[in-house]
């Protein structure tokens, strides 16, 4: 009796953790992954507290917000900074995503007078007041994806990626935040504005961005397109929009995931097919034994 409630103690632990794990889900893109950064050739003249104050303070009102933009310092010394997060996130996943970005900032940049780092759930910039500004629509980076290949369905994929682009347009002027994000017919769009744009503004800057993603990356299933004030993204998807599209990923990316996904799952399966048989083969050694 003993050593059945022993076992069967053991088998039930087991089966837990293998459930478990072949359940546990997927998490979606890791929203502090790096998309690049720009960093300004001049060094600081005075790295003061200035610098500090303004990411502490960025850092801190995370917590509650998705865009903020604030000063630090006096005279000569004032600097300006702001960040935002991506307009889907929640107040945690922005505030873990803007803290991660003080110490990527002193790691890629230094002590500069100007620099920005953007990661896929949100980005931070700063620099000091009067350093020259690039317009609001100049393209600071581009990802385009892989050239549609024979197999794709690619009928009118030009004509569904200018209306998918239409809603983007309309999307990020009537929407609170200045985010979109939506399906149509296979493909997958997301778009955002700098928070201190006015909608006109932001409508102008998304159509700037989709008409250098056409010119920039062509017939491309996929590209994400940074501009100074806004951004945009889209994924096209020939048997339909992938659960996973949540984030600028690239398609590739999204079925590495599922990819990954489908071998966990079956490796856990394996584990626990031979966790049953190594149990019921101790229990008959067992029983042999007593015989």
């Amino acid at each position: 009796m003993i050593f059945r409630e022993r076992y069967s103690h053991r088998f039930v632990f087991l089966f837990i953790v293998f459930w478990s794990f072949l359940h546990h889900p997927m998490s979606d893109a890791d929203n502090t992954n790096l998309v690049y950064k720009g960093c300004a050739n001049q060094n600081l003249h005075d790295p003061s507290q200035n610098l500090k104050t303004l990411l502490v303070s960025l850092v801190t009102q995370s917590e509650q917000k998705n865009f903020f933009t604030t000063t630090s310092g006096d005279d000569r010394n004032v600097m300006m900074g702001l960040y935002q997060c991506r307009g889907d996130l929640s107040n945690t996943a922005c505030y873990n995503c803007v803290s991660k970005i003080p110490d990527m900032l002193d790691r890629l940049c230094g002590k500069v007078v100007a620099a920005r780092i953007q990661l896929i759930g949100c980005f931070l910039r700063y620099e000091v007041v009067g350093f020259k500004q690039v317009p609001e629509t100049q393209l600071l980076y581009k990802v385009c994806g892989s050239k549609q290949g024979s197999d794709d369905d690619d009928d009118g994929f030009e004509e569904r990626r200018d209306t998918a682009f239409g809603m983007v347009e309309n999307g990020v002027k009537s929407g609170g935040n200045m985010f979109y994000s939506g399906t149509y017919q296979s493909l997958y769009v997301l778009g955002q504005c700098e928070g201190d744009l006015a909608n006109d503004d932001c409508g102008d800057c998304v159509k700037s961005a989709e008409d250098q993603a056409k010119s920039e990356c062509g017939d491309s299933v996929s590209a994400q397109i940074y501009l100074h004030k806004c951004f945009i993204s889209y994924s096209y998807y020939p048997k339909g929009v992938s659960s996973l599209s949540s984030s600028p990923g690239s398609a590739g990316q999204q079925h590495a995931q599922r990819t990954i996904a489908l071998a966990v799952g079956g490796f856990a399966a394996l584990g626990f097919l031979v966790v049953c048989l190594l149990f019921l083969k101790s229990v008959f050694k067992k029983k042999d034994d007593k015989y």
